[in-house]
């Protein structure tokens, strides 16, 4: 279900929103998408306004650490706004099991790409089939763990997705 079109119109306007309320009301320990996929509250700076933006988005654990986000954007052809935020400030703080953790996002590129893109569609079918919907490359990030803590870089005046 989570391929198809129907699933793409609606998802992007009701899964976001519930994530947010449920992960804020539970104090970081409860994200209900995370019963499909694991998953991750980012909080980026916006790349235009630098305010604080908080985006639930399912990841991809890695051994080691480290967690890949894949901005399919339910398949629809822009970039998600988040892409963007984090190729203008990499610099960024997770929400992962109920613990805030600073990150660091790469974009992937090359064979380093390649290798991830291969590793999510084992992972999550589905990213082929929103692929296939659209022209742009799906944008790959690794997020690393960065020293320090504290909210991303901003106002940490809580906003929705940017």
């Amino acid at each position: 279900m989570s391929s198809t079109r129907a699933f793409a119109k609606v998802a992007p306007h009701v899964v976001p929103a519930f994530d947010r309320a449920v992960h804020r009301l539970t104090r970081g320990r409860v994200l209900p998408s995370a019963r499909m996929l694991p998953g991750v509250v980012l909080t980026a700076r916006g790349a235009a306004s630098g305010l604080a933006r908080r985006t639930p988005l399912a990841c991809m654990p890695e051994d080691g650490g480290t967690w890949v986000l894949i901005g399919s954007n339910f398949g629809r052809p822009g970039h998600p706004a988040w892409t963007g935020n984090l190729l203008a400030h990499p610099d960024a703080e997770i929400s992962w099991k109920g613990r805030d953790v600073p990150v660091r996002a790469r974009l992937l590129t090359g064979e380093e790409r390649a290798a991830a893109w291969r590793a999510a569609l084992e992972f999550w079918p589905p990213y082929a089939a929103y692929q296939a919907r659209v022209e742009r490359e799906i944008r790959l990030f690794r997020l690393e763990r960065r020293e320090g803590g504290g909210r991303a870089p901003g106002n940490g005046t809580e906003h929705g997705p940017n």
